[in-house]
């Protein structure tokens, strides 16, 4: 009885299972990697940035600090990029 259980339950494990009937789930997937690339983005730019400032390039560090914002902001602003290709589409007169 209890080998019967054990084998059954074996046998579905190790079965392969259908992929989902509406597709894969990717409702937060956004939220998710925000929150595992944001804190790995500041200790990069936080490192690059004290090493910069250390060897005292500051027009680099300066374009550094900039570039960092541009893609910070893209980290952080939830539907930047839907908003700004409204934007931009919508100031050429595209709808």
């Amino acid at each position: 009885m209890i080998l019967k259980i054990i084998v059954e339950n074996a046998l579905e494990a190790v079965a392969p299972s259908a992929p989902p009937a509406g597709g894969v789930n990717t409702a937060g997937l956004a939220d998710f990697l925000r929150k595992f690339f944001a804190p790995l983005f500041l200790v990069v730019v936080s490192v690059v940035a004290i090493f910069f400032l250390f060897t005292r390039e500051i027009t680099r560090f300066v374009q550094f600090i900039i570039l960092a914002i541009a893609i910070g902001v893209i980290f952080y602003v939830p539907n930047v990029i839907e908003v700004t290709a409204r934007a931009i589409a919508g100031a050429l007169g595209i709808k």
